[in-house]
């Protein structure tokens, strides 16, 4: 497992960069819909929660100075078509993180549960968010009087269209939560060119979510004596919704052991017993570090991933290796056809002009 310290220094590490100045600022007219953030106090703003609390309307731009942000934020319903970027190309450089999981005691009473560890959660449709990395740090290993509630969310994302280019996502347990404000609406959800670690269930959700030329990197676990480590996938699709998770043209690498890691198990939770969940994996490199003699696991019995819409495509690596057919299902290349991009997002195409 990464240490307290390593993973701290990571984030701080992102301040080094701070003494990149922001980009000189545009004329008045053409910058009437762009805020500025600065933890110095060299922008319109020192805080993100503190920009998007400002933002009045529909398609503002919010640009971030490199820092770390250590704060939660709350993209509201009413911020639609926002833009979040950082002021740099690489996303190491600004950083959104914060440390509560769903076990943490609440000032209020009570613990915040998965959605409430979200450090940065948006609700809103049409965001954007580009060259940024959205964190949570919390570890079990300073934790130990907390079991049962490790589940600590670096973003959650809840609205239709929402795009996330060159960004990175860090955390351990339910790291990026892709889902929905409601089982009823399908949102749509685009990751390109994003990196994502973590260890159980680090990808989850009930979004239909589409993940290109992505990076997902699970992590080493001194805490645990055996396999499996855990799961990189643990989407939760509604019955009703034809499309879940899309992984094409990416990797998966890892830092533990070969096979220690399922790519996928189901999540059908309480709130929703007929979900039925879906995930493709296509066109990629799975690594040694993934079980491929049983990649797929149960999160509960009386719902077995059999049950469920997994299948793989022309995958390749160690971690893809079909040794145990019938533990791997694959597509044919007619039903490939039907598992894209445009499938999935319809006529939201948010890969052009990436």
């Amino acid at each position: 497992m990464t240490s307290h310290l390593a993973r701290r220094s990571v984030l701080t590490g992102a301040l080094a960069a701070a003494a990149v100045a922001l980009a000189p600022r545009a004329s008045a007219a053409s910058r009437q819909q762009i805020l500025h953030v600065d933890p110095r106090g060299r922008g319109d703003h020192t805080t993100v929660q503190g920009a998007v609390s400002a933002v009045p309307g529909d398609g503002w731009t919010i640009v971030l100075a490199p820092g770390v942000y250590r704060e939660t934020v709350l993209v509201p319903l009413t911020a639609t078509n926002l833009t979040l970027r950082g002021s740099t190309s690489d996303p190491r450089d600004t950083v959104i993180v914060y440390d509560n999981a769903a076990g943490t005691a609440k000032p209020s009473g009570g613990t915040y549960g998965t959605t409430g560890s979200a450090s940065t959660t948006v609700q809103a449709d049409g965001f954007t968010a580009r060259d940024l990395t959205f964190a949570n740090d919390w570890l079990r290993a300073d934790h130990p009087d907390i079991t049962s509630g490790t589940q600590a969310v670096a973003i959650k994302v809840q609205g239709d269209r929402s795009a996330f280019l060159n960004c990175r996502f860090l955390g351990h347990q339910d790291t990026l939560y892709a889902d929905s404000t409601s089982l009823g609406i399908f949102a749509r959800q685009y990751f390109r060119d994003c990196y994502v670690e973590g260890d159980v269930d680090f990808v989850f959700g009930r979004a239909t979510a589409v993940y290109e030329h992505c990076h997902f990197r699970t992590l080493d676990r001194t805490d645990l004596a055996a396999a499996p480590y855990g799961f990189v996938f643990a989407p939760s699709t509604a019955v009703a919704n034809p499309r879940g998770y899309l992984v094409l043209n990416s990797r998966i690498t890892s830092d533990a052991p070969a096979a220690h890691y399922k790519l996928a198990r189901p999540w059908v939770p309480g709130s929703d017993t007929t979900a039925r969940p879906m995930l493709t994996v296509r066109e990629s490199i799975l690594g040694p570090g993934i079980d491929p003699d049983a990649p797929y696991m149960n999160m509960q019995d009386i719902y077995p991933w059999q049950a469920q819409r997994f299948a793989e495509y022309r995958n390749a690596g160690p971690g893809a290796r079909i040794d145990v057919p019938e533990n791997r299902p694959q597509l044919t290349d007619a039903e490939a056809r039907l598992q894209t991009r445009s499938a999935y997002l319809g006529d939201w195409t948010p890969w052009k002009g990436c």
